[in-house]
């Protein structure tokens, strides 16, 4: 028997028949090893968990295709992993994942979806890498990110999905889209993928050729994609520009979520270019015509104008008197008799009034404007009308630690000083003498039309008693009065005529005493000798030591008197 020859068994064949050569015996030991090694190819043991095998659809059920992959059992796979209704035809060949050797039911568990994202797993590696332009459609939203089938499923983290600010990250699922591969991490199968640097690519092109094309003074459309406080920045299809504050509208604003909101459409004048720093300024204002331009030629100082309260400040209130042109009336504008702190005590938001121009800057783009000068100034005339000397009657309006105010007409106020109160009285505050509401009669001691200050004085209708004060208590009289404040410097003695006094502690008595209410008391009336006078400061001293020592000298005197007309030789000591 050749090398060459199909070795055979033939079964009738006894042991005595064969040919025990070595070269028939090497033969038949091939081929036992070549049966083996064929038997063996359809075993379980020679295959491995993962590995993909091909097979042939035997059988359908409503829920499942059976598949012969050539092992000693088929294998079951749901409808749902096949992508295609051809691959669903009996004895069609495909492929599939070994993912278990055995299940519960004793089958081998076979994948089509898993060999079909092992074959897709291997696709990529081999054609793609990081930085890879690739097609996929995001599937679901994940913690961090979105999920993209790209032929297998890649990570989307959120900071990657888009060039701006996102509203809602749902909007993305079930739409496709072109990405980037950033990263390929071979030993854990998981793909990272951008959008956004696709985006930000686009853009930069984008801008590199408007940025060549643009001109000054064109028109252009963009959305506004933020909002600050200085500006708004817009999209203008692949490059940004500001739109300043101060370009946004003639009159004034705070802020501009005033006037526009995040993704609005705005058509705006390309303002300045800066090529080097890509850099636009846009302005929406410039497409109308300049309100303020003619402004000195429209409104000149003394022109009444109508407008609306459109705003309150601290300092005064603007008023809108044309589309784009506010003036500004400020708090010392608004009233000729009341000094106003707050526009809110005069004027409200909304309200429509006339005022006169003031002043107007064209360069700054301000009008200063007044509503007192639509009314006669009170205070103009004043000066004629309440002559210094003169004396008036007025209300009490109010009393405050320093004097009182008086209104001597609406509008006009007056100042009683509490120094001016009274000659004799030493007043502390003016509830001692008067109370609001009373009318009073005073003088008018100043008038200051400037200022709008008119002073006024009560003691002045008055004789002032301190003027002849030497000749009505000269030095040595004695006088009665009511011990009317004790102190510990001495007490006070209220004269009859109004006038006060002070009996120094060291003239309260001519014996010893430890304090002054051991003397005197409060409302106790006294008798006392004038010792000293200070018209200027308008201080009187008096001294009851003395006038007890006068006393009792003058009772010694009576003594020796009656003793001499009852003795007439017995002479005086």
């Amino acid at each position: 028997m050749s090398k060459d020859s199909n070795y055979t068994w033939n079964e009738s064949k006894t042991i005595d028949d064969v040919d025990f050569s070595e070269e028939n015996v090497q033969l038949f030991r091939n081929l036992l090893n070549q049966k083996e090694e064929k038997a063996g190819e359809g075993s379980i043991a020679s295959m491995e968990i993962g590995q993909i095998l091909k097979g042939h659809v035997v059988e359908l059920t409503p829920d499942f295709a059976v598949v012969d992959v050539g092992l000693k059992s088929e294998g079951l796979i749901p409808i749902s992993e096949f992508s295609s209704p051809n691959e669903l035809e009996l004895g069609h060949e495909i492929e599939v994942l070994l993912d278990r050797a055995e299940g519960d039911d004793g089958q081998i568990v076979l994948s089509r979806e898993k060999a079909r994202r092992q074959r897709q797993w291997e696709h990529i590696v081999k054609h793609c890498e990081e930085g890879s332009i690739v097609q996929g459609k995001v599937i679901r939203k994940v913690k961090g990110g979105l999920m993209v089938d790209i032929g297998m499923e890649a990570f989307l983290p959120g900071s990657q999905i888009e060039n701006k600010r996102i509203k809602n990250i749902d909007e993305y699922v079930d739409k496709e889209f072109e990405f980037k591969i950033l990263k390929i991490n071979v030993e854990r199968k998981n793909i990272v993928v951008s959008r956004r640097e696709l985006l930000e690519e686009e853009r930069s092109s984008k801008k590199v050729e408007i940025l060549q094309e643009i001109q000054e003074g064109e028109l252009r459309k963009g959305i506004v994609k933020n909002i600050t406080d200085f500006g708004v920045f817009l999209d203008l299809d692949g490059i940004d520009g500001l739109l300043h504050i101060t370009d946004m509208t003639w009159k004034r604003i705070k802020h501009p979520s005033e006037m526009v909101q995040l993704g609005d459409e705005l058509e705006v004048m390309i303002l300045h270019i800066d090529k080097e720093k890509g850099r636009i300024a846009l302005g929406l204002k410039q497409k109308d015509a300049n309100p303020w331009e003619e402004i000195e030629q429209k409104y000149p100082p003394g022109t009444l104008v109508k407008g609306k309260i459109v705003n309150l400040v601290s300092y005064g209130a603007f008023i809108e008197i044309e589309p784009g042109i506010e003036g500004l009336i400020h708090v010392s504008e608004m009233s000729w008799i009341k000094n106003v702190t707050d526009p809110s005590e005069i004027v409200n938001k909304g309200d429509e009034l006339e005022a006169i121009v003031l002043s107007v800057q064209k360069d700054v783009g301000k009008i200063s404007l007044g509503i007192k000068q639509t009314e006669k100034n009170p205070w103009q005339d004043v000066e004629q009308k309440y002559l210094v000397g003169s004396t008036v009657k007025a209300d009490i309006r109010n009393l405050t630690n320093y004097g009182a105010f008086v209104e001597l007409e609406p509008g006009i106020d007056g100042l009683i000083h509490i120094s001016d109160l009274s000659w004799i009285k030493k007043v502390s505050h003016p509830s001692e003498i008067l109370k609001k509401g009373d009318q009073i009669e005073a003088q008018i001691l100043s008038v200051d039309k400037e200022s709008k200050k008119i002073t006024l004085g009560i003691k002045q209708l008055s004789h002032n008693p301190w003027e002849s004060i030497e000749k009505i208590l000269p030095i040595g009289t004695t006088v009665k009065g009511l011990v009317s404040k004790i102190t510990a410097f001495g007490a006070f003695i209220q004269l009859e005529n109004g006038i006060e006094g002070l009996v120094h502690v060291t003239e309260l008595s001519d014996q010893a005493f430890g304090k002054v209410e051991e003397i005197v008391s409060v409302g106790n009336e006294v008798a006392a000798k004038v010792i000293k006078l200070d018209p200027e400061h308008k201080k009187i001293s008096l001294s009851i030591k003395d006038f007890l020592i006068e006393k009792n000298q003058e009772n010694r005197d009576d003594i020796v008197v009656q003793s001499t007309k009852k003795n007439p030789n017995k002479k005086p000591n």
